[in-house]
């Protein structure tokens, strides 16, 4: 079955190890954990990168193996830690989705995402050509065109996977008040180190060895005094 759209759809996912979601749409859930807890593969399986092997991922009541995979995944924008540019320029990379974009389209995704100010610095600005994996880019710099480039698909599902580690917390705070009225109307999914990052969803899930420990809002879990108040506190640290 084609899928219409994501557009106010609740997702729905269900495991049988303590993973149980139910996401109405337009919400922004923030993740945590240390590596290998999960956060990732979770994301992932949204949009069947991986598929799940037990329990079930839906969008409205039905399995989304339901659908054309296609059209799944083109209702899904993804940045991850792990950037990868294409061997083109600058331009071409962040419209990717959309290679008949106005020009202004752009420059508009570039200065929400904090990008437009070293790219306008090169010699060649945004006709500049970078290698494979943004050879050439810093990891801030390569991070910032990937949030450009998701940014241009306007899919209604965002996922930010590590989208900022590289990414001062100065730089961080910016792009994330240029993404404020963009994420409106948008499912939002953040995996995170930084509690800054998460801090504002309206809901944050820790996770631990592939289970959701906690749960709840920021004032939420800092009443529960657990994982999370602990990293608050700085009393432990995610590895």
């Amino acid at each position: 079955e084609m899928l219409r759209s994501l557009v106010g759809s609740e997702m729905c996912i269900r495991d049988r190890k303590n993973i149980t979601l139910d996401i109405p749409y337009g919400k922004k859930v923030g993740i945590m954990g240390g590596t290998g807890s999960g956060k990732s593969v979770l994301l992932k399986s949204l949009s069947r990168v991986f598929d799940v092997t037990s329990g079930e991922i839906s969008i409205d009541g039905q399995n989304v193996r339901k659908y054309a995979l296609d059209a799944l995944r083109n209702e899904f924008a993804y940045v991850f830690q792990d950037v990868f540019l294409f061997s083109h320029t600058i331009d071409a990379n962040i419209a990717f989705y959309d290679p008949e974009a106005p020009e202004e389209d752009v420059r508009d995704a570039a200065e929400t995402a904090q990008a437009a100010r070293f790219v306008e610095k090169l010699e060649d600005g945004y006709e500049t050509v970078v290698g494979e994996r943004g050879l050439g880019l810093s990891g801030g710099q390569k991070q910032r065109l990937s949030v450009a480039r998701a940014l241009m698909k306007r899919a209604p599902v965002l996922i930010l996977d590590e989208a900022t580690s590289s990414i001062d917390t100065r730089t961080e705070k910016l792009i994330e008040q240029g993404m404020d009225k963009l994420m409106q109307g948008r499912t939002v999914f953040v995996i995170a180190h930084r509690l800054s990052t998460v801090r504002n969803s309206d809901m944050i899930c820790v996770l631990e060895h592939g289970e959701i420990i906690e749960r709840g809002n920021h004032e939420q879990l800092i009443a529960q005094r657990g994982r999370y108040y602990q990293l608050y506190t700085g009393a432990f640290e995610l590895e």
